[in-house]
């Protein structure tokens, strides 16, 4: 069997059929087809990066290895390799700087030593870039004048040379895709003041602790905390020996004074009869009992009980205790009272009209002068007191307007410095400065706090520029104007630079004493680049 199968293994090509194939094997054909197709499967990832790279290497060799400029790539007409101005940053063809004719330098007025700017537009108009030429008036004259007295401003140098630069843009596009916005340069109102915080109290010269003027009890005390006074009206009644015994000395001036003048009239009647000496002593003797009177009358004016003895003339004798019994005391009080009532009371009564802000006393308690009853205040007027820095409280006068707006508050209450103190508090370092304010809606409330402003100055029409359009360039502020033809189409696209002198920063804001025109217009948004490609141009000048 074994040479059977070997001879047919050996004579199967020669002429008989093939053997069947094994299982899972391909003819030989068949095979290296596949193989084939997979090897070129493996190598297309290879040839395909090949073939990038030498396409890379074909760009780089035919430009040179340079890349594109950004005015072709945002689709901007194609110019000259050598027109090009690297200095500025524009093709040279419509560099303004290196083709001075395509827009000439006006006239240079220099250093402006009123306003610290150079070109100044307050003196010379004609360097604005508006329309047409804008009329400056002695009113804007006057405004820039106020603002620089008032305080020290940050000074321009006069060696500052920024205000000569001017940076163009290739388009208007070019300005756009750098991200420049612009605003123009109005007018509004602006308030520049000195803050610090503050105490409202009532106003001290409105405020009145009342006290009995002599010692006493109290008789009856008719008033309430909160209980609004008139003046003149009767808040206790303290029953005082002392006013007993002022109003029997009264009585008995009145009357020895009364006798003493009846004594002399007979006298001098009698002609012929009396000697003259008699006439004498009853005229001295009545001299004396005029005098004695009028020193009870002022007993009782010092008690607060006014009173004179020619009101008592044609009063019999015997009704003058009566008529003396409640005196200072209102007639309508005074009905309330019957003869049993003793004689001595004395009134407390309010100074002004107001409202009572304290009672500490109860009926039938002993009191003296050095006790406060009540405390009357006029709440229709207040004292604001406010610390402000002693370097801010320099510009401070005395009439000048006050904002106080409470802590938490919205609403501002007005008012005018009333007083400036001499000293500085040795313990906060700060200077006090009182306003009186007015409260006539009664909307403050004593003791309480907030913060308040001494307005130094209020220009309703001030120049007003957003913050961001100025900047410091360690020796002068500037901004960045644009050219007055700069929306005409075939005009420079260029920004100037101009040297202008702050003011107060209100909000969003700043106020431009000198160096621009209602009218102009300056770069806000994006002038972070004009100011970058400045300091560029600055490089190596010093």
């Amino acid at each position: 069997m074994q040479d059977l199968g070997t001879q047919a293994t050996t004579l199967g090509p020669a002429g008989g059929s093939p053997p069947s194939p094994a299982l899972g094997t391909l003819p030989p054909g068949v095979g290296a087809t596949q193989t084939l197709f997979r090897s070129l499967l493996r190598s297309v990832p290879a040839l395909v990066i090949f073939a990038v790279l030498g396409g890379v290497l074909f760009w780089g060799h035919r430009t040179g290895w340079a890349v594109p400029k950004f005015s072709a790539l945002t689709g901007e007409p194609a110019r000259p390799a050598d027109d090009w101005c690297a200095e500025h940053g524009v093709p040279e063809s419509i560099c303004v700087e290196c083709n001075p004719d395509l827009m000439p330098r006006p006239k240079a007025y220099g250093w402006c030593k009123v306003h610290g700017v150079h070109e100044c537009p307050l003196d010379h108009p004609d360097v604005a870039q508006t329309p047409k030429r804008p009329v400056v008036t002695q009113a804007d004259r006057e405004r820039a004048a106020r603002a620089l007295a008032l305080a020290d401003r940050p000074p321009n140098s006069p060696k500052c040379v920024l205000h000569e630069r001017r940076i163009q843009f290739a388009s208007a596009g070019a300005a756009d895709k750098a991200g420049i916005d612009v605003e123009p340069v109005s007018t509004g109102p602006v308030v520049e003041a000195v803050t610090g915080n503050g105490e409202v109290a009532y106003d001290q010269t409105r405020t009145a602790r009342l006290s009995t003027r002599s010692a006493g009890a109290v008789f009856r005390a008719y008033k309430q905390v909160g209980d609004p006074v008139k003046r003149g009206e009767v808040v206790a009644l303290v029953d005082a020996a002392e006013v007993g015994r002022a109003k029997a000395e009264f009585l008995q001036a009145v009357v020895q004074a009364r006798l003493k003048a009846r004594l002399v009239e007979g006298l001098r009647s009698s002609t012929g009869t009396v000697a003259g000496r008699v006439v004498t002593e009853a005229e001295a003797a009545q001299s004396e009992a005029r005098i004695r009177q009028t020193t009870a009358e002022q007993a009782l004016v010092n008690l607060g009980l006014p009173v004179r003895a020619a009101a008592f003339e044609g009063v019999a004798d015997d009704q003058l205790a009566d008529r003396l019994r409640f005196l200072g005391l209102p007639a309508a009080l005074a009905e309330t009272f019957d003869s049993t009532t003793t004689g001595s009371l004395l009134p407390v009564t309010a100074p002004f009209d107001g409202v009572v802000a304290s009672r500490n006393v109860v009926d039938g308690e002993v009191v003296d002068p050095t006790k406060v009853l009540f405390v009357v205040v006029d709440p229709r007027r207040m004292w604001l007191t406010l610390d402000l820095r002693r370097e801010d409280a320099r510009a401070v006068k005395l009439g000048q307007p006050v904002r106080f707006r409470t802590g938490g508050g919205t609403d501002e209450v007005a008012g005018t410095v009333a007083w400036i103190s001499t000293e500085v508090d040795h313990k906060t370092r700060t200077l006090k400065v009182r306003a009186d304010l007015d409260n006539t809606d009664g909307r403050m409330k004593a003791n309480t706090f907030g913060s308040g402003r001494v307005v130094l100055r209020e220009e309703p029409q001030a120049v007003l520029i957003p913050s961001g359009a100025v900047h410091w360039e360690g020796d002068c502020h500037v901004v960045f104007v644009r050219d007055r033809n700069y929306l005409k189409p075939d005009a420079p696209k260029v920004f100037h630079t101009r040297t202008v002198r702050p003011g107060v920063k209100d909000g969003t804001n700043t106020e431009i004493i000198a160096g621009l025109l209602p009218g102009e217009v300056v770069a806000v948004k994006g002038s972070a680049a004009l100011r970058a490609e400045l300091l560029r141009g600055n490089l190596g000048e010093g």
